[in-house]
C-alpha cells in the first residue's frame, strides 16, 4: 500500500500496488505514482531488505499503466524527463576489482564476494539503452568504506539517484559516504563529495537554486567524536555548506539509516526522521513548525517488541499536485 495524507494524520488515499513496497513511491510531474516494488530472489541482494525488482507507474485509482522488471535492482528507481525509467542496481564485483576494495571489517564479504552498484536505463518495453557501472569510474583503493565496523559485503552501496534538471545524474552512496555527479553523456563524474563532512547520507536532492539538499546521517563521523544527524544544503560545484539544521544538543536528532528532506515552496524544510517515523517541519532558524509519528508499525509476523516504524523517504504535496494526481489517466 502507498498512504497520502494529511497535514492531521488523517488517510485521505490509497494506493493497492501488485508488489510489496521496494521502499518507497512519489508522485510524478503529470500526477501519475511511481513505486518501487520488490521481488525478492535467493542472491544476497534478493533477500536484502532493500530490494526492489519492478518499478511501475499507476494512476490514480491504482491501475499499472506500465512495469519494468530487473532482478539486481534495489533502493530507488526514478522517472526520466525522456520517458525511460532509471534503476539503482547492483553485482558481484570481480576478483580483481574486489581484493582492491579498502576498509570494513576483513572477512565480512558475501561468500567471499563483494557487491558494488551500476545504473541501469530501460524503456518502459523493458529494454536496457544506457549502463554505468561505479567500479569503472570510482577507486576501490581510494573511496573506501568510510566506517571500520562495517562489513565488506558491500562496497558502495547506493541508496538515491536522482535526474538533475541538465539531464545530468546525483547518485548517493552510503558505504563510501560519497556523492556524486554523473555527466549524462560521457559517464565522467564531474563532481564528488565525501567524508568528511558527509557520513553514511541519503537522498540529496537538487534544489531551484542549484543547491543539493542532503540528509546527512552521521552514524560514523571521521571529524566528530560522537554520531548525529543533520540536514545540509550544500553548494553543488564548490562544496560549502551553506545552510544546516541541526539539534542544540547535537546527539538529540539521529537517524542512523534512511530517511530524507525536502524544501518546501514557503521556504521551509521537511524532514524525514526515518528511523523513528517521525516528520516534522522547521523554518530556515530551525524552528518545528510542525510534527507527525507514523503510528503504523510492523511486520505483523514479528513480535511487538521486534516491529518498527520506519519510513524510507516522505514527500509532501500541494492542493494543485494532489488535483493533477487525481486528475491522472
Amino acid at each position: 500500500m502507498v498512504y497520502l495524507i494529511d497535514l492531521t494524520g488523517k488517510i485521505v488515499h490509497t494506493w493497492k500496488m501488485p508488489h510489496p513496497p521496494g521502499l518507497y513511491g512519489y508522485l510524478t510531474d503529470k500526477g501519475t505514482l511511481f513505486y518501487n516494488g520488490k521481488i525478492p530472489n535467493d542472491t544476497f541482494l534478493g533477500k536484502a531488505p532493500f530490494k526492489g525488482g519492478a518499478a511501475l507507474e499507476a494512476d490514480w485509482k491504482g491501475n499499472v499503466l506500465w512495469e519494468v522488471r530487473h532482478p539486481n535492482h534495489h533502493h530507488d528507481g526514478r522517472l526520466l524527463k525522456n520517458g525511460n525509467v532509471l534503476l539503482l542496481c547492483a553485482t558481484e564485483l570481480s576478483n580483481d576489482v574486489a581484493r582492491k576494495v579498502q576498509g570494513g571489517r576483513p572477512g565480512t564479504e558475501e561468500k567471499g564476494r563483494i557487491w558494488a552498484d551500476y545504473l541501469v536505463e530501460m524503456t518502459k518495453d523493458g529494454r536496457t539503452v544506457w549502463e554505468w557501472r561505479s567500479w569503472e569510474h570510482l577507486d576501490p583503493a581510494k573511496d573506501v568504506i568510510t566506517a571500520v565496523q562495517d562489513e565488506r559485503s558491500e562496497w558502495t552501496h547506493g541508496n538515491a539517484v536522482m535526474e538533475l534538471p541538465d539531464g545530468n545524474l546525483l547518485v548517493s552512496f552510503r558505504k563510501i559516504s560519497t556523492i556524486i555527479r554523473i555527466e549524462r553523456r560521457t559517464g565522467q563524474i564531474l563532481w564528488k563529495m565525501g567524508a568528511p563532512p558527509l557520513s553514511g547520507q541519503h537522498a540529496p536532492t537538487p534544489l531551484p537554486n542549484g543547491n543539493i539538499l542532503i540528509f546527512d546521517n552521521g552514524p560514523h563521523r571521521l571529524d566528530e567524536s560522537f554520531p548525529f544527524s543533520r540536514l545540509i544544503e550544500v553548494d553543488s560545484w564548490t562544496s560549502e555548506i551553506v545552510w544546516k539544521y541541526e539539534e542544540g544538543i547535537r546527539s538529540n536528532f539521529f537517524s542512523p539509516r534512511i530517511s530524507n528532506a525536502q524544501r518546501l515552496p514557503n521556504g521551509n524544510t521537511l524532514v524525514n526522521d526515518g528511523w523513528f517515523g517521525r516528520f516534522f517541519e522547521v523554518t530556515s532558524d530551525g524552528e518545528v513548525v510542525w510534527e507527525y509519528v507514523n503510528p503504523y508499525f510492523g511486520p505483523a509476523s514479528k513480535p511487538a517488541k521486534a516491529q518498527n516504524n520506519n519510513v524510507f523517504r516522505v514527500y509532501r504535496y500541494t492542493d494543485e499536485e494532489i488535483a493533477r494526481a487525481r486528475a491522472a489517466v
